[in-house]
């Protein structure tokens, strides 16, 4: 019988790659999932429409990195990752759960570290021991994140002066922030979360910072600030538009103004996997996106 081979994903490939993330990640949420923890729930299709477009953009912006391993007619895993000038990062990577163990992850991860070519890099890990296993042999630290999540206490929310909403007009200074911060800037993905996102910034000398929301939750989708005091009012207008049930994630040991703040908005404090970091001090204060980190 025909073996499983790995080739390069093409944009028509990413409705079924979406279909195999909902099944991969939803088994991995459930194995992962504490007693004390609400039930995992399947990806709506809100949600995988969202997917499948945000992927699509990578596909088309940079393809070198985005790989499929096919078993057959069936796509069976996936890895997305981009190189950014002189930065890399991997958006989403997965094999199917009945696929597991046959050495496609290996070859999938051995072909976005190819496209990487020794670039500096960071990426959000699932607890998974395999594949926890694979990230550090490949030479990456394994930080410890944590998330918050709760509804708010409205009462809790300070006055936040000092914040205006952002604009294309701004992407200059935050992706020089963002080399600050991580050691690369966004470029073209500033451009795409614009579109899609709202962006609230701080623009005052020495305190520049910003952050992408949610428009229908709230939820804090990427941070960067020069300094914590910044980063933390912008947490809070975060906060502040928020729509029932947050999460804010991707919170580092290194980033911990941001657990101060989840507490005293009354949030419950969890743990959440490993943000991967490869040639990269841990970035602060920043809170990584979980696809464009």
């Amino acid at each position: 019988m025909p073996q499983p081979w790995v080739r390069p994903m093409r944009v028509e490939d990413v409705p079924a790659a979406e279909r195999a993330s909902a099944v991969t990640f939803l088994e991995g949420d459930r194995l992962s999932r504490r007693v004390s923890e609400p039930e995992v729930r399947p990806r709506s299709a809100a949600v995988g429409g969202q997917w499948i477009d945000r992927m699509s953009y990578l596909v088309e912006t940079d393809p070198g990195g985005c790989w499929v391993a096919v078993d057959g007619e069936d796509l069976v895993g996936f890895a997305i990752s981009q190189n950014r000038g002189r930065f890399w990062y991997l958006a989403t990577y997965g094999v199917l759960p009945g696929q597991q163990g046959r050495g496609l992850g290996r070859r999938l991860m051995d072909a976005v570290l190819a496209h990487a070519d020794g670039r500096p890099g960071l990426f959000s890990s699932t607890v998974h021991p395999g594949a926890t296993r694979r990230y550090r042999l490949a030479g990456f630290l394994l930080y410890p994140q944590m998330r918050m999540v709760g509804t708010v206490d409205r009462s809790t929310l300070p006055a936040v002066p000092g914040l205006s909403e952002g604009d294309g007009n701004d992407i200059g200074w935050m992706d020089r922030l963002d080399e600050s911060r991580r050691g690369a800037g966004h470029g073209p993905d500033h451009e795409y979360m614009l579109r899609r996102l709202r962006l609230v910034v701080s623009r005052r000398s020495g305190r520049l910072g910003y952050v992408y929301l949610d428009e229908e939750t709230g939820q804090p989708k990427l941070l960067a600030a020069q300094d914590p005091r910044t980063a933390s009012a912008l947490l809070w207008e975060a906060l502040a538009a928020s729509r029932g049930p947050t999460l804010v994630n991707c919170i580092t040991t290194a980033n911990h103004w941001a657990v101060d703040v989840g507490l005293a908005a009354r949030l419950d404090l969890g743990q959440e996997g490993y943000l991967a970091l490869r040639g990269l001090p841990e970035p602060a204060p920043y809170l990584a996106s979980g696809h464009f980190l």
